[in-house]
C-alpha cells in the first residue's frame, strides 16, 4: 500500500522543482551543515567509510562531494581478462537478459523499445535487436561513480530530457516505460566485437548527471535531444576509465550488440555487482 502511494504521489509532485532544491542543498558549504548531512548519511546507510580517499567528513567541501568520493587505489580492481567485460558500477541487478525483438525487460509485464530509450536513428538502435542488455540500480550508499564496462572507443553521446521518476524497485514495476520517460544520457561505442552502449538514467533526485566530456548535465523536463561535443577530452577509453558520474543515485543500463557477448549466469536479479567484477565476455569473431 505504501509502495503503491508512492508511485502514484510521484505523477503530481513538482519532481524537478524538489530535485533543483536537493540538488541546493547537496553543495551546501557551511562546514557544520555539510558534516551535519554527511556524518547522517553515512550513518543511516551504514557507509564504509574505509575504502575513501579522503577523509570524512572533513576533506569534503559539500554533501555532494562527499557522494560522488573517490575511493582508495585498488579498492575497485578491474578484472584483467582481454575478452571480460566489467561491471561499470557498484550495484544491483534489476534484470539482465537478450533484447527480443526491438524490446528490453523493465520489470514483469512491462517492457519498453530500444528505439524510445535510444531516441537515435532506426539503423542504431536496431544494432542492439538480439542483444544483450543489463540494468544495474545503485542504492544511496554505493559509491557513484562510472567506469568503462569494456576498451573501445567513445563514438556519439546524447543527452535526452525528460521525467523524473524514482528509479527504486516498487516504482519500476509499476510506471510503464520508466526507462524511456526519465531524463538520461546515452554513450554510444565501437568496440573490436561490436558496438555498445552505457545509459546513465535520471531520477527523482538526482540533480545532474556529468562525465569528462560533458561536464555537469542539469535535469531538463523538455525539449530537443542534445548531440554532445566529445572534443575536451580523449575518446579512446580503456576498461575501468571512469566515464562519468551520478549526482545523487540511480540506474545504469549496458547495451551490447548481437552475437558480442555473453552474461556470466552470475548475473542474475538481486546479485550485487562492483566495479571492476567480470559480468560477461565478448564473443570472437571469425
Amino acid at each position: 500500500m505504501l509502495a503503491a502511494l508512492f508511485v502514484a504521489l510521484q505523477y503530481v509532485l513538482p519532481k524537478h522543482l524538489l530535485t533543483a532544491m536537493i540538488w541546493r542543498i547537496a553543495r551546501i558549504r557551511h562546514v557544520a551543515t555539510k558534516n551535519f548531512l554527511i556524518t547522517q548519511f553515512v550513518g543511516l546507510y551504514k557507509v564504509d567509510i574505509e575504502e575513501v580517499k579522503l577523509v570524512v567528513p572533513a576533506d569534503f567541501a559539500t554533501f555532494n562531494d562527499f557522494f560522488i568520493r573517490e575511493l582508495v587505489a585498488d579498492a575497485r580492481p578491474i578484472d584483467s581478462g582481454s575478452n571480460n567485460i566489467v561491471s561499470p558500477v557498484d550495484g544491483t541487478v534489476s534484470i539482465a537478459g537478450a533484447i527480443r525483438d526491438g524490446s528490453i525487460i523493465q520489470a514483469k509485464g512491462i517492457d519498453y523499445s530500444l528505439n524510445d530509450l535510444l531516441a537515435t536513428d532506426i539503423d542504431l538502435a536496431n544494432a542492439y535487436v538480439n542483444g544483450r542488455f543489463a540494468t544495474i540500480y545503485l542504492a544511496p550508499y554505493n559509491y557513484h561513480r562510472v567506469h568503462a564496462p569494456l576498451d573501445g572507443e567513445l563514438v556519439a553521446a546524447r543527452y535526452i530530457p525528460g521525467d523524473l521518476f524514482s528509479v527504486n524497485e516498487a516504482t519500476v514495476a509499476r510506471v510503464d516505460g520508466l526507462f524511456r520517460r526519465n531524463e538520461r544520457l546515452v554513450m554510444h561505442f565501437r568496440t573490436e566485437h561490436g558496438t555498445a552502449a552505457l545509459i546513465f538514467v535520471g531520477a527523482f533526485n538526482v540533480g545532474s548527471i556529468s562525465t569528462p566530456w560533458t561536464g555537469e548535465l542539469r535535469p531538463r523536463k523538455r525539449g530537443s535531444v542534445d548531440v554532445l561535443d566529445l572534443s575536451k577530452h580523449p575518446t579512446a577509453v580503456r576498461k575501468g576509465d571512469l566515464l562519468g558520474w551520478f549526482n545523487m543515485g540511480s540506474t545504469v543500463i549496458l547495451l551490447s550488440s548481437a552475437d558480442a557477448c555473453e552474461w556470466h549466469e552470475s548475473l542474475r536479479p538481486g546479485a550485487t555487482v562492483r566495479v571492476g567484477e567480470a559480468i560477461g565476455h565478448e564473443k570472437s569473431r571469425m
